[in-house]
C-alpha cells in the first residue's frame, strides 16, 4: 500500500474531518501518515513542497499553483462569521495600527491588508495572537479556529473578516477559509484515489459526527469541550465541507481576484481549471 504524507492542522474541524481515517473507518490502495501544523506552518511547507497532501489556505493556492492540485474536499467556508479582529475594550485603533496575524498567506492576512492598508502587521502563531494584543505588544489581533468562539473578557470584536469580504464583494458569497492541496507530481490515478478516500472521510465524519466527536475527546484529540466542539464543527466541518459548490468554487475565485487586485499574486487564476479531473477515473476504465 501506497503510504501519502497529509498535513493538517490541529484545530477541532480538521482533526474531525481527518480522523475517520485514522480510526480505520474509510479504507482504500491508499494509506496516511498524518501531520498537525499550524497553518503558517502548513503554507510554509506547502510553498516548499514538503507533503503529499496538506491542508492550506485558500489565500495560499496561486503561490503553489504550478506544484499542487486543488481539491475539492476537506473544506472550510465562512458563512456569517470567521475570522474576528480584536483590540482592548474601550481602545479606539489609530490608522497605522500594529496587528497579530496569523500568517502571510492566510485568508485573513489578505483580506485585512485589502482593509487596513497602514496597519503593522506582525506573525505569531494563532495560538498566541491572544496574549499578544492582551500584553500590548500589539493593538490588535486577529483570532481564528476555535479562539474565535471563546476570549478573553477583557477584548472585544473590532471587526469580523466577514464584514470585509462583505464590504469589498458585495456579494452573498461564503467566505474561503480553509482547502486542500495535493502534489501534481501524483500519478493521476492516485490523485483520484486520494480525493475519493479523502472524501469517503468527511462525508464519513459528518454522518457518524456523535460517535467521532465523543472518541476524539475521549482522547484529548482536541482542544475544546464537548459544548464548544459540536457548535465549532457546526461552523466549520458541515456537510458543505464534502465537496465544494458551484457557489463556492466562485467565492474562491472572487478572493483569488481580490489577491490579484492587490498585488498579493502575479496572475489571476480560475478555481475549476485547477481541481482534479475526477472524471479521468471512469474514462480510463470504461
Amino acid at each position: 500500500m501506497k503510504i501519502l504524507q497529509l498535513a493538517h492542522s490541529p484545530d477541532a474541524d480538521d482533526i474531525f474531518m481527518y480522523y475517520a481515517i485514522k480510526f480505520g473507518w474509510v479504507k482504500g490502495n491508499l494509506g496516511f501518515e498524518n501531520h498537525a501544523l499550524d497553518i503558517q506552518t502548513l503554507n510554509h511547507e506547502a510553498l516548499k513542497g514538503t507533503y503529499d497532501v496538506s491542508a492550506i489556505s485558500f489565500a495560499l493556492y496561486p503561490l503553489i499553483r504550478n506544484d499542487y492540485a486543488l481539491l475539492r474536499t476537506a473544506v472550510s467556508f465562512g458563512e456569517g462569521y470567521g475570522p474576528k479582529i480584536v483590540k482592548k475594550k474601550g481602545i479606539k485603533l489609530k490608522r497605522n495600527f500594529k496587528a497579530a496575524l496569523s500568517g502571510a498567506h492566510t485568508t485573513n492576512a489578505l483580506l485585512f491588508q485589502a482593509a487596513y492598508p497602514d496597519a503593522k502587521i506582525i506573525y505569531r502563531n494563532f495560538l498566541d495572537i491572544e496574549k499578544s494584543v492582551l500584553s500590548g505588544e500589539t493593538d490588535a489581533g486577529v483570532l481564528i479556529h476555535e479562539n474565535i468562539l471563546s476570549f478573553d473578557k477583557n477584548l472585544e470584536v473590532e471587526r469580523e473578516i466577514w464584514d470585509i469580504w462583505i464590504d469589498i464583494t458585495k456579494s452573498d458569497l461564503p467566505l474561503p477559509l480553509g482547502g486542500m492541496a495535493l502534489r501534481r507530481s501524483m500519478p493521476l490515478l492516485r490523485a483520484c484515489e486520494c480525493e475519493e478516500i479523502l472524501t469517503k472521510a468527511v462525508l464519513t465524519a459528518i454522518k457518524c459526527k456523535k460517535q467521532l466527536s465523543k472518541m476524539l475527546l475521549e482522547r484529548n484529540l482536541v482542544r475544546v469541550d464537548d459544548k464548544m466542539l459540536e457548535k465549532y464543527l457546526n461552523l466549520y466541518a458541515n456537510d458543505k465541507s464534502v465537496s465544494m459548490s458551484e457557489k463556492q468554487l466562485d467565492a474562491v475565485d472572487k478572493l483569488f481576484e481580490i489577491g490579484f487586485n492587490i498585488g498579493f499574486y502575479d496572475e489571476k487564476i480560475y478555481s475549476r481549471d485547477h481541481l482534479i479531473p475526477l472524471e479521468y477515473k471512469a474514462e480510463r476504465y470504461s
